[in-house]
Order: structure tokens, then sequence, then C-alpha cells
């Protein structure tokens, strides 16, 4: 791909000769050259400070330039080194011109996140031979004004799945220009512009991104964020954590998009919830991100921190009212309700404190979502006006009247079949995933298999057995109830509930979609739950299926997964907002 000539590489022009080189000699230069270029990244991504350094010319005029301005000399460049690591880099499109034997000029496009922010920018690098080898003699960066998408590339030969629920097409080209979709289809409906780059796929499928209608950023993904599941507040103190999953949310930013999800709605957080959605919206390496802000509670939970709350006790229908008037003016994207009815519950009361908050959500244009995993809450919350369920009733089967009111509220439900494993994982002390951890950051990580050298539990061994009785029977009872709802034609979507304990975010997508297989979905049918109907899920309109218009968010299959949606794990490519990369480089670190 053509871009502006510099001035560096004018200036090296002049100093070429009018013959180039012979092209034996001109192929031994570039090959050198992309040898040099492929290390220097490498070693910037693997934080390698020897093999950074060692690809450049130890010498005072070694020309470093960008936006901070032009520095000279090898010494001071190398001193700075240790300290401004980017997050990740990916290089595009690079071009080598070779100016006379023993000089090659490259320059390429890049993308760099450094802090959970990501610039995109041109860069250059002018390569020399010299007795101890080839290095860097210059190098330049400027980022691209704000705005600037991607460059346009044209995906071609890999089967379209694209999410609306239509067959899968065979020998597609997806055209992606200036970060959404130019055109999505059969190759013949579907011209590469003239210019546009071209990247052939045969042998692979594309997806939408995938779609996680459920998640909450103030959990970790272990016990440290719900010490009400087991306390271990004496090692790791509560605030502490929470004051770090505000501070870093990228960490599960990366872990999503490397897992190929695109999209989560968090349903239920601190207020600093409602901050990721613009912080994620621009960069590339995050999810697109819908928020609910804190949740209204039936019951006056103690997960909270003493100056702020995540769970807001609502006691009156006046106090629900006013807490919905809140978050719309904090410009929420929906209302969330946790239904819990504790044994001796008046339950008159809480119905008035649920359909008061539906009724002053609708009367304000914003959607009511609601937990609730019983039976009687769910029926109550539909006739309260839920627009999104967001567990399954695990305590009895569905009825034809738990149906009839779905459809009649045209809600989604979104069914969570996995997180109670979780749950029983930490009990047992036992961590068994069921997926691949590669995108999981290290610290997560860790901290999800130091469950099986956890402290004794505080429960009995009969009691401790009795909850993973009760577990196991509750997803099975919530596995049978997707079935029938899904045979109903009741939209779902995928959720995991990530962030509970051993719930992780990111991957638990894989192994939610697979119970949800289990439970009787096609394949097809649990794709269009975790992207179209996701998309409807966060209220998004722009993303969720592969049709021109939509943002460019899509994902690189190895493997069929309309054959077996368990063929998801096999990502090769996750393309977000038109910015394409591997896994690998997507990963935290």
């Amino acid at each position: 791909m053509t871009m502006r000539r510099s001035a560096i590489f004018l200036a090296l022009l002049a100093l070429a000769p009018a013959v180039l080189p012979a092209q034996r000699a001109v192929r031994s230069d570039t090959s050198a050259a992309r040898a040099v270029f492929e290390a220097n990244i490498a070693a910037i991504n693997h934080r390698d400070r020897a093999a950074y350094l060692a690809l450049y010319l130890d010498s005072p005029s070694l020309a470093v330039n960008g936006p901070s301005g032009l520095a000279l000399g090898y010494a001071p460049f190398a001193a700075q080194r240790d300290t401004t690591w980017p997050d990740s880099l990916i290089a595009t499109d690079l071009e080598l011109v070779p100016v006379r034997p023993g000089v090659v000029y490259g320059q390429y496009r890049y993308r760099v996140t450094q802090h959970g922010v990501t610039t995109l920018g041109t860069s250059e690098r002018v390569f020399v031979e010299t007795a101890r080898g080839w290095k860097i003699a210059v190098s330049t960066a400027f980022p691209a004004p704000r705005g600037t998408h991607p460059a346009p590339v044209a995906l071609v030969g890999a089967t379209l799945v694209d999410g609306t629920g239509a067959p899968p097409v065979p020998d597609a080209t997806v055209v992606v220009k200036d970060g959404r979709i130019a055109c999505a289809g059969p190759r013949s409906s579907c011209p590469v512009p003239a210019g546009t780059d071209t990247m052939d796929l045969h042998g692979r499928w594309i997806i939408p991104g995938l779609i996680d209608a459920h998640v909450h950023f103030a959990q970790t993904g272990w016990v440290d964020g719900r010490p009400d599941a087991l306390d271990l507040r004496a090692r790791y103190p509560y605030e502490r954590t929470v004051a770090d999953l505000e501070a870093h949310p990228e960490r599960f930013f990366r872990t999503y998009v490397c897992s190929g999800v695109t999209g989560v709605f968090d349903v239920g957080g601190y207020p600093w919830s409602w901050g990721l959605r613009q912080r994620a919206e621009g960069d590339l390496t995050a999810p697109h991100v819908a928020a609910a802000g804190p949740l209204l509670s039936t019951v006056d939970h103690w997960i909270n921190l003493p100056d702020e709350k995540q769970i807001l006790y609502v006691g009156t229908d006046s106090a629900a009212r006013a807490a919905v008037r809140a978050h719309v003016a904090r410009g929420t994207d929906a209302i969330k309700v946790w239904y819990i009815v504790r044994a001796g519950a008046d339950t008159t009361q809480l119905k008035a404190v649920v359909h008061a908050a539906g009724d002053e959500a609708h009367k304000l244009g914003v959607r009511l979502i609601v937990h609730a995993t019983g039976l009687w809450e769910a029926k109550d919350a539909l006739r309260a006006g839920a627009d999104v369920l967001v567990h399954s009733v695990f305590d009895l089967p569905v009825d034809g009247e738990f149906i009839a009111l779905a459809k009649e509220r045209h809600a989604i439900y979104v069914p969570t079949l996995t997180v109670e494993d979780g749950y029983r994982q930490v009990l047992v002390h036992r961590f068994e995933p069921h997926y691949p951890l590669s995108c999981v950051d290290p610290a997560t990580l860790a901290k999800a298999r130091a469950t099986d050298s956890l402290p004794p539990s505080p429960l009995s061994a009969e009691a401790v057995a009795a909850r993973v009785d009760r577990e196991v029977r509750d997803m099975a009872t919530g596995l049978a109830n997707l079935g029938v709802v899904f045979r109903a034609g009741i939209t779902v979507a995928m959720g995991t509930d990530a962030g509970n304990p051993l719930t992780l975010h990111g991957p638990s997508v894989y192994w939610e979609m697979q119970r949800m297989q289990e439970a009787g979905m096609a394949p097809m049918d649990v794709l269009v739950s975790a992207t179209r109907n996701g998309a409807l899920a966060m209220g998004r309109t722009d993303i969720g299926t592969l049709e021109a218009g939509k943002l460019a968010d899509l994902v690189v299959l190895g493997a069929d997964p309309a054959a077996d949606i368990g063929n998801v794990r096999d990502v090769r490519y996750v393309m977000r907002g038109g910015a394409l990369s591997v896994p690998a480089l997507l990963a935290p670190r």
C-alpha cells in the first residue's frame, strides 16, 4: 500500500546512485531489512531490552524522531528504554525500498496501546549494513490525526457466517473501509475496490465479534471480588481490590478482545462503570461497553464500599423511582433490579418496588433489566415490564404463563448457565477451567489457580455437599428451561455473568456457548444469540452482524462454528473497528 514519502526518504533518494543494484542484491538487502524489522517489533512486544537495543546503530548519529522531537545518539536512546514499553505494538503494511547497496528505507502503519490508550500512526526505519550486521540508523513515529481509521482491507475466500441466521456463504468477501463493513457477501457481489489490500482467508470462517450480554467489571473473576462467596478480605482488602479494578479495566478489555469478544454489557457495578463506555469505545483493543451502573436491590446487601455503592437498597416504591431518575440523569443504558426474595419477605412490598422501578424506567425511555432466578420472581419481573432477564429460571421448570408473559414483553432471556459452576469450584477448592486460558491476564490467572490451595471452608463437609448438590441441580434446571424458552421463540442472548468467582472475563463465553448447544440450540442459533441478539440486549444497532454499514468487528476462525459451536475457540484473528490483530498480541501481559 502506498504511503506519502517523508523528507527522510526524499533525502535518501538524493544519495542513491542513478542505477539501482542488481536484482539479487536488492532482494538480499530487503530480506535483511525485513528480518531486522520483524525482530524489532517482536522485541518490543516481548519487552526484551537487550534484543531491542542490539538492533540499533550504536553511534552518536542514530536519529530517533517522533511527537516529542528529534533525539540524536545511541546512549540517551538506550537509557530511556527501561520505562517506555507499550502494552502492545501491532505493525502492518510494511514497505521496503532499497536506496543503495547497504541502505534500505522502510515505512509501516502501527497501532500502539499504552496505559489503555490506543494510537494509530505511521513509522519509518532506515536500515544500514554495518560490520556488525544490519542495524536501524533512523527511526520515526508520528501519530495519525484523531479519528483516523485503520487502512481499508478486503478479506477474501473465507466462509462468511454473518450473524443474522442466514446460511453460511462460502468463498466470501468482506470489504472494510473507515472502520465499517463496506460489503459482506459472495465474491461476485462484493468486488474489491482498486488499491485495497487483500488478505486470503481460504479455509477459514468469519463471524461477527462475540457479545457477552452479562458481565461485571466491578468483579475480578475470583473470590477477592465477591467476598460473600468466600471472605478473604484479611488477605485481599476489598477496598483495594475495587480501586484496582477501577484503575485498570484494560486487563479485562484486552482479555475480551483477545477472546473474540467485541461487545459487553456491564449490568451492575460501581458508578465508575458508566465511564468505561467512553473509555472503551475509541480503544481498538477494548470491546464496546454498555453499562447499567449500580443495581437496585430488594435486599440490603453488604458488598459495597463505605463511600460508594454498587448495590442500592430500595425499600419503597418512591426510593426506587428516585434511584431510576438519578441513573437516567447519569445517562445509564438500562435500569438493573436485583430481585431477591428471602424467606418471610413481604412480597407485596417487593412487587411494589420492582413495578415502580419498571414504570419509572419506561416513562424515562430506558429499559428494565431484572436478575430473577426464581420462577415467581421472573414472572413478576415480566409483569413489571422487564425487557431483559439476565439469568435462567433455576428453581422450577418454566410454565406456559411464563412463556406467554415473555412473549408479550418481547423479552430477551440471558441464561447464564455456567456461573453457578464457578461457585461450585470455589466450594470444593478446585479450579476446573473449561476453556483456553491464553487470553487471561497473569494476575487473574494466578488467583484462579490458587483456588486449589484456599484455606479450609468454614462450612461443614455436609453443608458443602448440600450446596454443591443444589448448584448442580439448579444448573440442570436452567439447562432444561433454556431449551423450552428457545423452542417457544423467545429471543435468547448469550451472557456469562463474568466477574463472578471463576467465571473469568473473556474466555468464559466459550463454555457458556457450549452449554447452550447442549441445551438443544443448534450451533448457528447459539452464534446468533452471541452476536445479533447480544447487540439487541446492549441496545446497539451498529454491531452484532456483518452487514454493510455496521462497525467492522469480526473474528476469523480456523474451524466451522456452524458444525460445532466449540469451534469459536479457534480464534486466528480479531478485528475491532477495522483493526485486525492476532490474539497473541492482544493478550494482557
